[in-house]
């Protein structure tokens, strides 16, 4: 083995006189300080591998290599907690938690970086990293090196001297102080050579080593001081006067042994020696490899990675001119010039990003760019020639003709203003993005370019709803021609490597038979709408705003006196003031006055001022609801919802501007709501069809569970034919009470409610809601194996899986942290129902709207919300209609409890409903 005294060479081989620089890396301790430095929920890969502590070390590593310019580099790692310490003092950080697993998963991939960088790592059984660095520094000092020491650990101050540095975090890892003699004396009041004297008297709690009760920093440097040194003073401790010298005298055994487990061991048997830390360039192959598995795309973080390999500018030359970056190509301004671009290059598959505006049901192109792997183009629209406007309309249209598209359903909705179809769509990279990671906070196609293929989309800029746009007015007719084209050229690339990685993760078949099939129908039907009757709507904001004016009355009287019903300050000084009702939960600002905290205060109190408050709620809700809606109803009288597919991670649709899910529906005001959405003119009726109880189903399908199969092949009303099987009574001896706890139980297990959850919904206590959950698995043991093997399942894999195969990531499930694995544990056992019924509805949406165009019928779907599906009947279509509604839902997927279709058909949304 080498030691420390093979340095030699490597001072002499510096060259020109220079003074070589060595530069040590306490690893586990700029790990650890990186882990709790960023957020772990912002650094997770597809699967499920958490990442935040790899991140912030390779930053801080390249940052640091990058500022300091060390010859020699080398990182140091603890090997495990037996150390020689341990040994001799059993308690030695015995009081520190059990370390994280998602840390120590990344400890071993931070190594294998290292190797990839070909930095050298070290560890050696019974020591730690310290004594590590403090062997190798001693050796380099005593060579002529500049030493550099990186750690989270004060005990390395020790080594601080003419010839080393420590570089200390002050800031995560981001910021690093600089300890020179002079900065720890400033700092602590004694000399580097002082310090492991100074850090036995005082203790290290992070160590678990005790100090002196009532000794503190300043007292133990001015002890240091006064003699000289430790051993000094435990020579002559009959000098220290007064309580505070009883009480160094009666620690005496315990600070003696603090200062032998302090000091740094420094003639460690190393594997190598100072002059093989010589820095060597990277394996950029697997440096790359590694930087791709770990999903770190974003090019400012590769660019700092690459930017510190010795091989030095060649590799960073590499970097600044990353293929693609450019993209060079052809403005359409001739007549003519489209059409023959298209013959000559559009054969196979072409990218297409545009620049459009969004109006009220409406929207206008403005700019158009198409890219291909070899060239691209742009043109305006709006100065095409008519026989190039032909050939870009039949090249759209052609199925034939692969095409890539960002978002598709917004372009497709764009492009229809201009009376343009498109199909032969096959790659969305905002769906795939979606698929490959639905926890994704964005799916912009500059974040998507940046993440995937460390590219710049500058000075472009995606618009936060996904929509590619920049400012008009300000930029360069050709600069903004060559940055859609940019943009035209990354969708192309990430379509590319989307198909590889879907493939990977089983998600081609989700995104090619119902992701892109789905947006194509939703860009229909935003474009539809829904009739609106607008003096329904003004009528009842009306009611709604009287209402609310005369619960305000009411309140005022209740109080005796005028205040402010929306001010939660002013609610908590009447409340819990005036009035003296019981506490709520406490916060920051007193004491809590949401729905939930007035709703509990209501059943603790005769008082009926939090009655009154909840009904003000309830009325300022709905007559939000109802402004919203009468201002997106559009001069066509239609409200135009847009449907979004990349919002739930389960993959259930959503709706915005307005949100159609809410709008309450067990109410009669929000019945009132649904009266407004009414059948357009020249249809004749709105028909409605929702799925009975489809997550129950899927759960039975999924748990196999023979009881709870049965119970829907009876037809006899589910709850009531469970609560039968649970209380162990007739279907007839069930009263509405024990109905309505099965069914908050069954839908509960659905969305993995706990007992304690239960219990809320209930308004029972914990233990008879365990007790209920209990008598529930005794009855349906299948449902009670399949929640428990679906969560063993996840995290052994990291992801839940629907019916169709659509993922969902938990890198959560193996958290330390118990919240986070519970609330991990509730997505791992709801994602899959959820997940399957969200698939099952979409399916059955595509059937229906297949159905309708092969028997050539006007009727045509307009809005989806939840599990229900609604549609504009044109005369005489009624019974054809309903017909392949039940047939095509119901037959969307085979369930061992077979799919149940309820329709209802109206002349609004209310009267349709079943």
């Amino acid at each position: 083995m080498a030691t420390q005294s093979a340095a030699k060479s490597a001072a002499g081989g510096a060259g020109s006189g220079q003074r070589p620089r060595l530069m040590l890396l306490d690893g586990h301790s700029m790990a650890y300080r990186a882990w709790f430095a960023l957020p772990v929920e912002n650094f997770n890969t597809t699967t499920g591998q958490t990442t935040n502590a790899i991140y912030g070390f390779a930053s801080m590593l390249a940052n640091t290599v990058r500022d300091e310019q060390p010859t020699h580099l080398a990182v140091a790692f603890d090997l495990s907690r037996k150390t020689f310490r341990s040994e001799e003092f059993p308690d030695y950080k015995a009081n520190r938690a059990k370390t994280p697993d998602e840390f120590k998963s990344q400890v071993g991939l931070i190594g294998e970086l290292l190797d990839a960088m070909r930095i050298p790592r070290m560890t050696v059984e019974g020591f730690e990293a310290d004594d590590i660095i403090a062997t190798l520094a001693t050796a380099a000092a005593a060579d002529g090196f500049e030493v550099l020491i990186v750690t989270g650990d004060r005990d390395a101050l020790q080594l601080v001297s003419d010839h080393v540095t420590v570089l200390y975090p002050t800031k995560g890892v981001s910021e690093l102080t600089r300890y020179t003699p002079e900065k720890v004396s400033e700092k602590y009041g004694v000399t580097p050579n002082q310090y492991p004297d100074l850090a036995a008297l005082r203790g290290d709690p992070s160590d678990n080593l005790p100090g002196i009760p009532g000794v503190g920093e300043k007292t133990a440097a001015k002890w240091v001081n006064q003699f000289g040194s430790f051993d000094e003073l435990v020579a002559r401790a009959d000098e220290v006067k007064g309580k505070i010298g009883e009480k160094l005298r009666e620690h005496l055994d315990s600070v003696k042994r603090n200062r032998v487990l302090t000091e740094l061991v420094r003639d460690v048997q190393l594997p190598l020696g100072v002059g093989d830390l010589a820095r060597t360039p990277f394996d950029r192959e697997a440096v790359g490899q590694l930087l791709e598995a770990l999903e770190f795309r974003n090019p400012n973080f590769r660019e700092r990675v690459y930017g510190v390999d010795p091989a030095g500018a060649e590799l960073a030359a590499e970097v600044e001119t990353a293929p693609g970056v450019a993209v060079e190509g052809e403005l359409l301004t001739e007549a003519g010039a489209l059409a023959a671009w298209l013959d000559e290059h559009a054969q196979g598959m072409v990218a297409v990003a545009a620049v459009y505006e969004w109006a009220l049901g409406s929207g206008r192109v403005q700019e158009i760019a198409l890219a291909t792997g070899e060239t691209a183009a742009w043109f305006d629209p709006a100065e095409l020639a008519e026989a190039d406007e032909r050939a870009f309309a039949a090249w759209l249209a052609d199925a034939k003709r692969p095409k890539a598209l960002h978002i598709a359903k917004q372009v497709m909705r764009a492009f229809a203003e201009q009376g343009w179809q498109i199909a032969g769509v096959t790659a969305d990279t905002a769906l795939a993005a979606y698929l490959e990671k639905p926890g994704r906070r964005t799916f912009t196609l500059d974040v998507l370019a940046e993440e995937y293929l460390a590219r710049s989309l500058a000075p472009a800029a995606a618009a936060e709803s996904g929509q590619l746009s920049f400012d008009a007015p300000e930029h360069d007719a050709t600069a903004g021609a060559q940055a859609l084209m940019t943009q035209a050229r990354a969708v192309l690339d990430l379509a590319a490597y989307f198909e590889t990685r879907l493939a990977e993760v089983g998600a081609t078949e989700l995104l090619q038979e119902m992701e892109l099939p789905i947006a194509e129908l939703l860009a229909r039907m935003e474009r539809t709408g829904i009739a609106a009757d607008r003096e329904w709507l003004t009528t009842i904001e009306s009611q709604f705003a009287a209402e609310i004016q005369r619960v305000v009355e009411e309140a005022h009287a209740a109080v005796g006196h005028p205040f402010n019903l929306g001010s939660p300050k002013q609610l908590q000084e009447i409340l819990f003031g005036e009035l003296g009702l019981p506490k709520t939960k406490k916060i920051k600002t007193g004491y809590t006055t949401d729905a939930d905290s007035l709703t509990w205060l209501a059943t603790q109190t005769t008082n009926e001022l939090p009655v009154i408050l909840l009904r003000h709620r309830d009325q300022a809700k709905l007559r939000t609801t109802v402004e919203g809606l009468l201002k997106t109803v559009s001069p066509q009288g239609r409200i135009h919802t847009t449907f979004n597919q990349m919002v739930a991670a389960t993959g259930r649709l959503s709706s915005q501007d307005p949100n159609l899910q809410n709008i309450p529906v067990r109410t009669e005001e929000g019945r009132m709501i649904r009266r407004a959405f009414v059948v357009g003119e020249g249809y004749e009726s709105l028909l409605t069809a929702d799925y009975s109880q489809i997550e129950l189903r899927i759960m039975a399908h999924l748990s196999e569970d023979e009881a709870l199969t049965e119970a829907f092949a009876s037809g006899e009303d589910l709850h009531t034919t469970v609560a039968s099987q649970v209380f162990n009574v007739s279907n007839g001896a069930v009263d509405a009470e024990m109905r309505r706890k099965i069914k908050a139980m069954s839908y509960g297990l659905a969305y993995g409610l706990s007992a304690y959850g239960l219990s809320q919904q209930l308004g029972i206590k914990p233990a008879e809601a365990q007790g209920l959950m209990d008598t529930y698995f005794e009855r349906f043991g299948g449902v009670r194996e399949y929640l428990q093997r679906v969560v063993e399942e996840a995290r052994a894999t990291g992801y839940t899986e629907t019916l169709l195969g659509r993922r969902r990531y938990l890198p959560d499930l193996t958290s330390d942290n118990r919240q986070r694995r519970e609330m991990a544990e509730r997505m791992a056992l709801n994602a899959p129902i959820q997940g399957s019924a969200a698939d099952i509805v979409k399916i059955a949406m595509l059937h229906v709207d297949r159905a309708l165009t092969e028997a050539q019928l006007r009727s045509r779907m307009l809005l989806q919300v939840h599990d229900e599906i609604v549609l504009e009947l044109a005369p005489g279509e009624r019974e054809q209609v309903e017909s392949i509604v039940r047939e095509q839902m119901a037959g969307a997927y085979p369930l061992r409890a077979p799919l149940d279709v309820s329709v209802g058909v109206g002349p609004n949304w209310e009267v349709a409903a079943h």
